[in-house]
């Protein structure tokens, strides 16, 4: 299968919104983030398999984009549902809803966010090298519909759907999935490769851990410079 072939992304795309469907009629939180991770590991499996470590990215990065509308869409469509079935959903739209309304929060506050972000970035890490990223995939789902459940659900709140739907997607924060999804493929490949019998060096992926890191970097920086005028930007498209 070369790159440029898109069989696995329609796949990873068809079976992320299968688990959505599955995952409503369940109505099981606990199982979301797990539905979620099926489609993606055997594709994730594939590609590294095969040497393409673009193309796996390309594909998780199609998940992950996948989530977000499907998380974002859902929880616009029914706020109160999704706050249920998505893991911290709704702890996490209240902390945000009242950023936006108030401009006070951890979003404002470089000494608070910093230190949650570290944390985020090292569990993921941990939990991508220890289980071939079967855990960390879990992980970022979670962050994924939380995140989505946030969004739609301002969306759903605000006089302004479309661009809060959008703008409510920080680029921070698009930014720091990107990273996730890199450090996922390639910090998971040297277990995946034991299990699966397959070749892969860590080492031969300096690149693209450098572009991950750039990348977190960058949405420190991002957050830090801009988060207030975007929590401005967001309170008046929901006309609050």
């Amino acid at each position: 299968m070369g790159g440029s072939d898109p069989v696995t992304t329609i796949a990873v795309v068809a079976g992320t919104l299968a688990s959505y469907a599955l995952a409503w009629t369940l109505g099981s939180p606990v199982l979301v983030p797990v539905l979620n991770t099926l489609p993606a590991l055997p594709v994730l499996v594939l590609r590294l398999r095969r040497g393409r470590v673009g193309p796996a990215v390309a594909d998780m990065l199609a998940w992950a984009a996948t989530m977000a509308v499907a998380a974002t869409a859902l929880s616009y469509w029914a706020p109160d549902a999704t706050g249920q079935l998505f893991v911290h959903a709704e702890t996490y739209r209240t902390e945000m809803f009242t950023w936006v309304r108030t401009g006070v929060g951890d979003e404002n506050q470089p000494a608070r966010f910093l230190v949650t972000h570290a944390w985020h970035a090292a569990a993921f890490c941990l939990l991508s090298l220890a289980s071939g990223s079967v855990l960390s995939l879990a992980m970022g789902a979670v962050l994924m519909n939380y995140m989505g459940h946030y969004v739609g659900a301002l969306a759903s709140a605000g006089a302004s759907p479309v661009p809060l739907a959008v703008l409510g997607w920080h680029p921070w924060s698009v930014v720091r999935i990107a990273s996730y999804v890199v450090l996922g493929v390639v910090l998971g490949g040297p277990v995946l490769a034991r299990v699966a019998g397959f070749a892969f060096r860590l080492r031969a992926q300096r690149a693209w851990l450098l572009a991950a890191a750039l990348g977190l970097t960058a949405d420190a920086v991002l957050k830090w410079l801009f988060a207030p005028r975007w929590g401005a930007l967001l309170r008046d498209l929901a006309g609050w």
